[in-house]
């Protein structure tokens, strides 16, 4: 891991203390592409423990920057490290409680229980390095691509609520929840339009359990990324 952060860190910082003065005889040859992102995403819950089910529609929001450095003549391979942050959002059947000693404990809503809101918000600050494959040209921007790539995170917020009409809980920064999250994803499409899916490698929960199981739970997002010079 922090081998990673070395290699990331020199790519990242390539771009903050190079000066490139631009050859404008051959400017085609100097582009890069999808300096920012945006993408849409829903939550699917992994490797979820007996008794845990998704009864929502779950979100996800990334936004950020990656700056591309291109590895071909022709530009059509890069490799861009980047930053970012991401919101995701989970909506499941899951009570998280906190006794008075600060214990945390869990249990699932009984079923038939009426309750206005139960779900996990999780907020990051992200670090992806992906290597990207595209058709484009310096003449146009509508062109095919295939992006793949590793995503580590940092956790800077986590906010369990549940709220029913005769009691409600909300715990900020769960310690049981992993601060460290990574995964592997992939973006393809045309032009504006590019389908995304990140996939967890690491659970969300390091600790914690519920009728004697591990919580674990992993994350499949799946939705759209669209991208701006």
């Amino acid at each position: 891991m922090r081998n990673f952060f070395i290699f990331y860190l020199f790519l990242f910082s390539l771009n903050v203390f190079s000066q490139e003065e631009p050859n404008f005889s051959a400017i085609d040859s100097l582009y890069r592409e999808d300096q920012f992102y945006f993408g849409v995403t829903y939550n699917i819950l992994n490797d979820k423990p007996v008794g845990v089910s998704q009864n929502s529609f779950s979100t996800g929001l990334n936004l950020g920057l990656l700056r591309d450095f291109p590895i071909n003549k022709k530009r059509t391979f890069a490799i861009a490290p980047g930053l970012g942050f991401s919101y995701s959002n989970y909506k499941e059947n899951l009570i998280v409680k906190e006794d008075i000693d600060g214990t945390i404990n869990y249990e699932t809503i009984v079923s038939g229980i009426n309750y206005d809101k139960n779900k996990l918000a999780l907020y990051f600050v992200d670090l992806p390095i992906e290597f990207r494959w595209r058709t484009s040209t310096f003449e146009s921007h509508k062109f095919w691509r295939v992006y793949t790539g590793f995503k580590l995170s940092y956790l800077l917020l986590s906010q369990s609520r549940y709220v029913d009409a005769n009691q409600k809980f909300k715990i900020n920064n769960n310690p049981d929840i992993n601060k460290i999250h990574y995964g592997a994803y992939i973006s393809a499409g045309y032009n504006s339009w590019n389908l995304y899916a990140y996939y967890g490698l690491q659970n969300m929960f390091k600790t914690g359990n519920l009728n004697g199981n591990s919580i674990g739970l992993s994350t499949l997002n799946i939705g759209l990324m669209f991208y701006i010079l």
